[in-house]
C-alpha cells in the first residue's frame, strides 16, 4: 500500500479476518500497535525447545524435530496420526483425527515449530491437532544462466547456512493466533511500510550517532526479521533506548509544561495562622520535616504551580507537614483539598487535622469531609462549604472529583497516597481551581530509577525517618504448617498483649469466602503469583467473617471486645468502629485492608497477617505500621502458608528481617519487577513499557533522563525536532503517561 503509515488501520494491510483476530487477541488496531508487539524470544532453526516440564493446561510454542510419524485405525471409525517430536533428550507426541495427509509432511528429520495446548493423556504429554509450521529446503532446484555446478552448489551451501543460522522470532500468541500468523502479518506490514518510503525517525541525527541507535526504521526491520543473532539484541537494545528517552521526555516536558503556568502565590505571614499552630504543637519537629516544610513554603510563596512529591517512611510524620502548607495557603484565603484513597484513611485524616488544629483554627478554618457515603444533608453542608470558601481545607475521596463540587479559590491539592490515584485524577482535581499547588504523598518509598519512570514529572523530597520517641516494631514471619505450635502461640501473644490493657490489629486478605476488599489489586495480583508445592491448589482466603468466628469461639477471647471492619460496611459503621478502636473500647480489631495506612491508634502494640503471602512487599510494610506509633513497642507477627525458598515466602521474609521501607522498596523491585509495581496491563492505553525494565536498566534510565534534560534546555519547544514533538503531543492525547501512574 502507498500510503501505509503507523497509524494504517491492520484490516487494509493484513486482511479484515487476521485484523479482527489481532484485535481480538491483542487489542492491536494498526501498523503501530503491531510492530511494537515484539516477539518474546528467538529460536535458532538449528536449536530445539525443552520438551520436558511443559505446563499441563497451558498453550506452547516449541521449537523441535519429528522422530516418527505412525497412523493406526480407531476401534470406533476413522484413523489417528500420530507423531512423535523431540528436542534430543525429551519427547512429545502430536495427535491428529482423520488427517492422514499429515505424514507427507511430518516426515522423520523435519524441524519446525509446533504450538498447541498441553494435554496429558496415560503418563504422557500430548498436543490434540497443534498448529505447525516446518522449516522448508532453501535449495533452488536449478542453476542459473551462466552459473557453473560447482559455484551453484557453492551458492545453494550459502543460502542453506544463512537460512539454518536465521533466528526464529517466536511472538506471544494465542490458540487462535499461532506465533507464525503473527509473524506471516508483520511481514506484510513490514513491506507495506517500506513500499511507502519507510519510517520516519523522530530522534535526532545527532543523538543516534553519539548513543550507537539504529535508524528506527532499521530496528523495527532487524527486530522482526533477524538475518543472525547480532541484529535482533542491537535492534532491541535500539528499540530500548529509544523507550527510555522518549518516556523522559516526555515526563520532564510535561514538569516543564506545568511549571510554564501561571497560579497565585501563597506566601506565609510571620504571625498568622502557621505560627499559632506551631506554637500549640505539643512536639518538636523534626530536622526532615522542618527541611521540608522551608522547600515546600517556599514553592507556594511563588505564582509558579508547585508540584512535589513527599516521600516518607511510614509513621514520619507526612501528614504535618502537608498540614502547615494548607495552614499557609488558608493564610492567603485560599482552600486546599486534601484527595484520600479511602473512607476509612479519608475519615481517619479528617479528625486528625481536627485534633491538631484544636479548637480555635478548626473554628476559622472550619475543614470539611466529603464521601460518597455519607448523609446527603451533611453532603450538602460541605459542598456549600465549600463553593462559599467559608472551608479552607476539605478532606475526601474520589467524591472530590465530581462535577457537583466546586471550590471558591482551590490553592492546594494533597494526594496521599499518590499512587493509587491515576494522574487524570490529580487533574480532574487540578482543574477545579487555577493552576494550584499540588503535594503528592506516599508512604511507599520508591527506588530512584521507579520514580523517575512513574513520577519523573514531579520534584521529590523525602522524610527517611520517624520522629523519636517511638519504641519501633520487631516483625517475625510465622511458618503456619511448618510450624503449628508457632501459630497457636501467636494468638496467646494477643492475649496477653489485651491483658496487659493494649489493642491489637488481625488483618485478613478478604471480607468473605466470596468477597474482597474492593480495589485491593495487590492481593488480586498476588493470588495468580503464589508458589505452591505439588499440583494443589492454594488453600482459601482467610477471611475477616471467618476470623470472627474463630475467634468467637477461641475460649482465651472470652469477655474481648472484638469488632470487625471492611470497606463493604456502610459508612457511619466504618466510623463508629473506628473511632471505638481509637477510644481503647475495642480489643481486637479485626480488618482488611482499609487500615493499611494514615489509621493512628499509639495504644495498638500487636498486628496478626493472616495469608501474609497473599500481600505485596510494600502492603505488608504500610500494614505494620500501623502499630508501635507511641510509646509501645509494637510486633508484627506476619502468618504465613508459602513453603520456604518460594518466591512468596521471600517477600515475607524480607519483610521480617527489615524495617527500613527504603531498603524494602529495592528488594521489592528486585522480587516483583517492576511489572506490579508500574501497571503494565492497564486498560485505556498501550502496556506502559516494551522492553525497559527498570530493575536492570537503571543506567540507561538515568542516562536517557539526562540527554532529555539537555534537549529540552537547549530546545524548550523542540523546534529541531518536530517529529518528536508530535510525537510527544500523540502520547498525551492517548493518555499513555496517565496509564503510567496507575500503580
Amino acid at each position: 500500500m502507498a500510503d501505509t503509515t503507523l497509524d494504517t488501520r491492520l484490516e487494509g494491510v493484513v486482511g479484515g479476518r487476521t485484523a479482527k483476530a489481532l484485535e481480538r487477541g491483542f487489542g492491536l488496531r494498526t501498523v503501530r500497535d503491531l510492530l511494537w508487539h515484539l516477539p518474546r524470544r528467538y529460536s535458532e532453526r538449528g536449536e530445539l525447545t525443552p520438551l520436558q516440564g511443559l505446563p499441563v493446561g497451558e498453550h506452547v510454542t516449541v521449537l523441535a524435530q519429528v522422530l516418527d510419524v505412525r497412523s493406526r485405525q480407531m476401534q470406533r471409525g476413522g484413523r489417528l496420526l500420530e507423531a512423535r517430536i523431540t528436542d534430543g533428550e525429551g519427547s512429545l507426541q502430536l495427535t491428529f483425527f482423520n488427517q492422514a495427509w499429515r505424514a507427507n509432511e511430518l516426515v522423520a528429520g523435519a524441524r519446525g515449530i509446533f504450538a498447541g495446548k498441553v494435554s496429558e493423556y496415560r503418563g504422557s504429554l500430548q498436543l490434540q491437532h497443534p498448529d505447525y509450521e516446518l522449516f522448508g529446503s532453501q535449495r533452488s532446484g536449478g542453476e542459473a544462466e551462466g552459473v557453473t555446478p560447482e559455484v551453484s552448489e557453492l551458492l545453494d551451501q550459502a543460502a542453506a547456512l544463512a537460512y539454518s543460522e536465521r533466528p526464529v522470532p517466536i511472538y506471544p500468541a494465542t490458540s487462535q493466533l499461532p506465533s507464525w500468523t503473527i509473524g506471516r502479518a508483520v511481514g506484510l506490514v513490514l513491506d507495506a511500510v517500506r513500499s511507502a518510503g519507510g519510517l520516519d525517525d523522530p530522534l535526532p541525527f545527532e543523538m543516534r550517532s553519539s548513543e550507537g541507535v539504529l535508524e528506527f526504521g532499521e530496528a523495527i526491520e532487524l527486530v522482526h526479521r533477524p538475518q543472525k543473532r547480532g541484529d535482533w539484541q542491537r535492534a532491541r537494545d535500539s528499540l530500548r533506548f529509544r523507550e527510555a528517552f522518549e518516556l523522559q521526555l516526555a515526563l520532564l516536558e510535561r514538569r516543564q509544561r506545568f511549571h510554564s503556568l501561571f497560579g497565585t502565590a501563597r506566601p506565609g505571614a510571620t504571625n498568622g495562622l502557621l505560627a499559632a499552630f506551631d506554637g500549640e504543637l505539643p512536639f518538636e519537629l523534626t530536622d526532615e520535616q522542618r527541611e521540608a516544610g522551608e522547600t515546600i513554603s517556599a514553592e507556594l510563596a511563588e505564582a509558579r504551580p508547585m508540584h512535589r512529591l513527599l516521600q516518607g517512611e511510614v509513621g514520619s510524620g507526612k501528614t504535618v507537614v502537608a498540614l502547615r502548607a494548607m495552614l499557609q495557603v488558608a493564610e492567603n484565603g485560599g482552600q486546599s483539598a486534601m484527595l484520600a484513597p479511602t473512607e476509612v484513611l479519608a475519615a481517619q485524616h479528617y479528625r486528625s487535622i481536627v485534633e491538631t488544629l484544636g479548637p480555635g483554627l478548626t473554628e476559622r478554618l472550619h475543614p470539611v469531609l466529603l464521601t460518597s457515603k455519607m448523609p446527603v444533608a451533611e453532603r450538602r453542608r460541605s459542598l456549600l462549604a465549600l463553593a462559599s470558601g467559608q472551608a479552607r481545607i476539605a478532606v475526601g475521596t474520589h467524591a472530590l472529583l465530581s462535577e457537583g463540587v466546586s471550590f471558591f479559590d482551590l490553592g492546594l491539592i494533597v494526594v496521599d497516597e499518590q499512587h493509587r490515584f491515576g494522574v487524570e485524577q490529580r487533574e480532574a482535581l487540578r482543574l477545579k481551581g487555577t493552576n494550584p499547588h499540588v503535594l503528592a504523598m506516599t508512604a511507599t518509598p520508591i527506588p530512584r530509577t521507579v520514580a523517575l519512570t512513574v513520577f519523573g514529572d514531579l520534584e521529590t523530597t523525602f522524610i527517611r525517618r520517624v520522629p523519636p520517641g517511638r519504641q519501633g516494631i520487631t516483625t517475625f514471619a510465622v511458618p503456619v504448617q511448618e510450624n503449628p505450635s508457632m501459630a497457636a502461640r501467636a494468638l496467646e501473644r494477643a492475649v496477653e498483649e489485651v491483658a496487659a490493657g493494649r489493642q491489637v490489629y488481625v488483618v485478613c486478605p478478604a471480607i468473605s469466602m466470596t468477597a474482597r476488599e474492593e480495589g485491593d489489586a495487590q492481593v488480586d495480583e498476588l493470588l495468580n503469583s503464589i508458589e505452591q508445592t505439588g499440583s494443589a491448589p492454594p488453600p482459601p482466603l482467610s477471611s475477616v467473617e471467618q476470623t470472627m468466628q474463630e475467634f468467637a469461639s477461641f475460649p482465651r477471647f472470652a469477655g474481648f471486645r472484638i469488632e470487625a471492619l471492611t470497606g463493604a460496611m456502610k459508612a457511619d459503621e466504618k466510623d463508629r468502629v473506628m473511632r471505638a478502636f481509637a477510644a481503647g473500647e475495642v480489643d481486637v480489631l479485626v480488618a482488611t485492608t482499609v487500615i493499611e495506612v494514615g489509621v493512628n491508634v499509639p495504644n495498638a502494640s500487636m498486628m496478626i497477617v493472616r495469608d501474609a503471602e497473599r500481600f505485596g512487599v510494600s502492603q505488608l510494610h504500610q500494614l505494620r505500621g500501623r502499630v508501635g506509633r507511641g510509646s509501645i513497642p509494637g510486633l508484627c507477627l506476619l502468618m504465613t502458608n508459602a513453603p520456604a525458598g518460594s518466591p512468596a515466602r521471600e517477600r515475607v521474609d524480607a519483610v521480617a528481617e527489615t524495617s527500613d521501607g527504603f531498603d524494602l522498596a529495592e528488594r521489592d523491585l528486585e522480587l516483583r519487577r517492576e511489572g506490579d509495581i508500574l501497571g503494565t496491563a492497564q486498560s485505556g492505553g498501550r502496556s506502559t513499557l516494551r522492553l525497559l525494565r527498570v530493575t536492570e536498566h537503571a543506567e540507561l534510565i538515568e542516562r536517557a533522563r539526562d540527554l532529555a534534560a539537555q534537549l529540552l534546555s537547549r530546545d524548550p519547544l523542540l523546534e529541531s525536532a518536530p517529529l518528536l514533538a508530535a510525537q510527544l503531543a500523540e502520547e498525551e492525547k492517548q493518555r499513555n503517561l496517565d496509564n503510567l501512574a496507575k500503580s
